[in-house]
């Protein structure tokens, strides 16, 4: 089997985008690092044909797209944008659809890689799982090999590219308006246990700290039925009490209106519902949801951007944090 560029990424202990940089001849390497790489190709008899270098050396010019549900309007609208992004540059891509599963992530990352795709894109922080190192050894290994990008999760590893929302301060921000609106028990809907809606929960915890309120565990509730289930287990829980909602989706902002009409609560005065996501939903209820906007399309297009710099050889932040908006409508009153 022929050796390719991987193989020399691999053998050399660097990126792939070092080996770009060497073969353009590139200012930006060391010459230790130069000479490591050189040798390693001279003993594996590896030399870029002319029409190989021009696709960015045994390039497919493909780039793998891996996320959890397509079905989900967040993951969609991320695989839309990529794709036309991607096309812009003359690129192509696979896409797998791998499931929440911890095997089925790796087999989908696993088949992507057989692919020869020429970097990776991952939406969602649910590819980390725990966070632990057994849930993400199969990333690190994957980034041995190619580039690999995470929309809205982050992993450290220098071959690992995260560009993520900032859901920290954007569930501080919603909290907050709620507290300084009058809310004092404010309830935290999340479906998760992911590194996006670990973050919102810090920036909710963090908000209602700072505003000298106590951080209640009963009033954080993780749900991951459907909207009417999510309806009826907030009907039976006679021990919550709560004037106000933040939600890690607009699903589950969706699911706390429900409630309310169920309740004949009134929205927003009697109780107020801020979503995250900013996604259809929103405007598709009455009243319509206070969301934040999770910058789906600016994440997805900034991915790309950054994969072509890594094939091109430039040096890539490793983390890219985009802040946040909140759009405010009918579901609150400040």
């Amino acid at each position: 089997m022929a050796v390719t560029i991987y193989d020399i990424a691999k053998l050399s202990g660097v990126s792939i985008a070092t080996i770009s940089r060497v073969v353009n001849g590139s200012p930006r390497v060391s010459e230790k690092t130069r000479a490591k790489v050189l040798e390693v190709m001279k003993e594996n008899n590896y030399t870029p044909n002319p029409f190989a270098r021009s696709l960015q050396f045994d390039s497919m010019r493909t780039i793998g797209i891996s996320c959890s549900d397509i079905s989900d309007e967040y993951m969609a609208r991320s695989v839309s944008n990529i794709e036309k992004k991607l096309h812009e540059y003359g690129y192509d891509y696979m896409l797998f659809c791998s499931g929440y599963e911890q095997a089925s992530k790796e087999y989908a990352v696993d088949l992507l890689l057989k692919k020869k795709v020429d970097a990776l894109i991952l939406i969602g922080s649910s590819f980390l799982g725990s966070g632990d190192d057994e849930d993400v050894a199969y990333l690190h290994k994957a980034a041995e090999s190619i580039p690999v990008f995470i929309i809205n999760g982050y992993l450290k590893d220098k071959n690992i590219y995260c560009v993520l929302h900032d859901d920290f301060n954007a569930l501080y921000e919603a909290t907050d308006r709620l507290i300084k609106s009058g809310r004092k028990k404010v309830l935290f809907l999340y479906d998760s246990e992911s590194y996006s809606a670990q973050q919102k929960m810090a920036g909710y915890e963090a908000a209602l700290r700072d505003n000298r309120l106590p951080v209640d565990g009963n009033l954080k509730l993780k749900i991951t039925g459907t909207i009417h289930e999510e309806r009826d287990i907030l009907l039976v829980r006679k021990d919550l009490t709560f004037d106000a909602v933040v939600t890690t989706v607009d699903e589950l902002a969706v699911g706390a209106l429900k409630y309310a009409k169920a309740r004949m609560l009134k929205v927003p005065e009697d109780i107020s519902i801020v979503g995250y996501n900013n996604s259809l939903l929103a405007c598709c209820v009455e009243p319509e949801l206070t969301s934040v906007d999770s910058s789906v399309k600016e994440l997805s297009k900034m991915a790309v951007v950054k994969i072509m710099e890594c094939i091109q050889g430039e040096k890539v932040a490793h983390k890219t944090v985009v802040k946040g908006q909140l759009i405010r409508r009918c579901s609150t009153d400040f």
